[in-house]
């Protein structure tokens, strides 16, 4: 029977003759290093430690040296090559990820990363916006009152694939089914490789210069060639499984649907996909995934980010989004304000009071207020996409939505925590530098006179 074990962090207080430790290098005083400090690194070691095997295969990496990097890919906007390279030459970086000493080595491959991310898995990810919530709290970043109302919004967070057209998507899936019966070793009567392309480029050239009838004969001079090989594959493999299945029944899909098919394949590599018009001038449609957000009124938290498999009504999401809360926050918000979009999910879900913009009820000025002030989720969205990798997701499938989305939530609530600290640092360098001048200026007794009949009580 395989033992299971925590894969815990080491205990730091070593000492080593020949380097200097990583606290005597660094500015205590930085956000990285206030951060590290008040994060509670030992919840990530239960909950996630568990996951790993003390005696199968090769030992586990440190999960704080994981969970950190997650944290700092996502903050800072990296991929997983650059965040493993920027790591070896950053020594805050290297203390927020737990290392005792400066390292000169990468600290794993960046596929390791990809691997670890898809065993943390989306309640993982869950976990860990749940510990920026609490380490939200803990630095008098929000407080337990600012959780009970809620902003609640809806936007799309594309998917990193090209814009599809079907000339383009059926020649991917004709050449994506003639790579895989080549691997397989299953001959073809006729790959229509070199037929493939040049129908694909005429058919770009026509469309580009408006003959939209020549580019419709070569759109179905590519079809005929897909179910070509659609049927010959058929023929050579009767009961197809796996891969193989798939990817026919993907190619069926591409090869019957039409302008007013519903369901459509959008991607051959992401069929997940789904086309979103969110009412954009300069941007009618998005492909990608429906992502729901809330934040608190007061402080901008955010306390919900989920990603949603089809495209439902934005009023029908209202209840998933209420449930995460509770999930993370431990209770139900008292009031949840929402756009116009949310329309007919006005009054009470669960225990929440659900209040719509442009409602006919009878509501009193502070909620008003509240609906007039709702707009301000919108920027919040803008710096989740701009700054902290949700406007492109790279995450395979599904599974990869929902964890981008989760993790651009955790990345832009740490944001907010490392400017918060940020700013109690200049306000403590500004005291010190008032309290200086101050006590300079006492020295004069005319100064001294003037400053205590004003009452300025200062304590030195």
């Amino acid at each position: 029977m395989i033992s299971v074990k925590a894969q815990k962090s080491p205990v730091l207080g070593q000492t080593d003759l020949f380097r200097s430790r990583l606290e005597n290098l660094v500015d205590h005083n930085h956000e990285l290093v206030l951060l590290a400090e008040k994060i509670n690194w030992p919840f990530f070691d239960d909950k996630f430690g568990r996951d790993f095997s003390d005696d199968n295969g090769r030992p586990a990496l440190r999960t704080r040296l994981m969970v950190g990097l997650q944290y700092l890919k996502y903050i800072y906007n990296e991929s997983d090559e650059d965040v493993v390279k920027r790591f070896l030459e950053n020594p805050y970086w290297q203390f927020f990820c737990g290392n005792e000493y400066f390292e000169h080595d990468l600290p794993c491959h960046p596929t390791s990363i990809v691997r670890w991310r898809k065993r943390l898995g989306v309640k993982g990810a869950e976990k860990m916006l749940l510990e920026t919530i609490e380490l939200a709290k803990r630095a008098n970043v929000v407080s337990s009152a600012d959780l009970t109302e809620v902003y609640v919004d809806t936007t799309v967070q594309p998917k990193n694939i090209a814009y599809p057209t079907d000339a383009a998507l059926t020649d991917t899936v004709r050449r994506a089914l003639v790579r895989f019966t080549d691997d397989q070793g299953i001959k073809l009567r006729q790959t229509y490789k070199r037929l493939g392309r040049k129908s694909l480029q005429l058919h770009i050239r026509l469309k580009h210069s408006k003959d939209h009838k020549g580019a419709r004969k070569h759109l179905r001079k590519l079809r005929t060639y897909l179910g070509r090989v659609i049927r010959n594959i058929k023929r050579k493999v009767p009961s197809p499984s796996g891969k193989l299945a798939h990817l026919l029944d993907l190619a069926q899909r591409i090869y019957s649907q039409r302008t007013a098919t519903k369901g459509k394949v959008y991607s051959v590599h992401a069929p997940e996909v789904q086309c979103i018009a969110k009412g954009k001038a300069h941007k009618p449609y998005e492909f990608g995934s429906k992502v729901s957000i809330a934040t608190t009124v007061k402080s901008n938290l955010i306390v919900s980010v989920h990603s949603f498999v089809n495209n439902p009504f934005d009023g029908h999401t209202i209840s998933d989004v209420l449930c995460q809360i509770k999930t993370l926050v431990g209770e139900y918000p008292k009031a949840a304000y929402c756009d116009r979009g949310y329309k007919g999910s006005s009054g009470t879900i669960f225990s929440t009071n659900v209040f719509l913009q442009g409602s006919k009820k009878e509501v009193t000025d502070k909620i008003k207020q509240r609906l007039r002030s709702r707009s301000a989720i919108e920027p919040v969205i803008g710096h989740i996409k701009s700054d902290h990798r949700m406007g492109r997701n790279f995450l395979l499938g599904f599974q990869g939505d929902q964890i981008n989305a989760l993790m651009a939530g955790c990345a832009f609530n740490m944001k907010k925590i490392l400017r918060a600290l940020l700013f109690l640092i200049f306000s403590a360098l500004l005291k010190s530098k008032y309290v200086a001048i101050i006590k300079n200026k006492l020295k004069n007794d005319h100064f001294r006179r003037n400053f205590a009949a004003h009452h300025l009580a200062v304590s030195f």
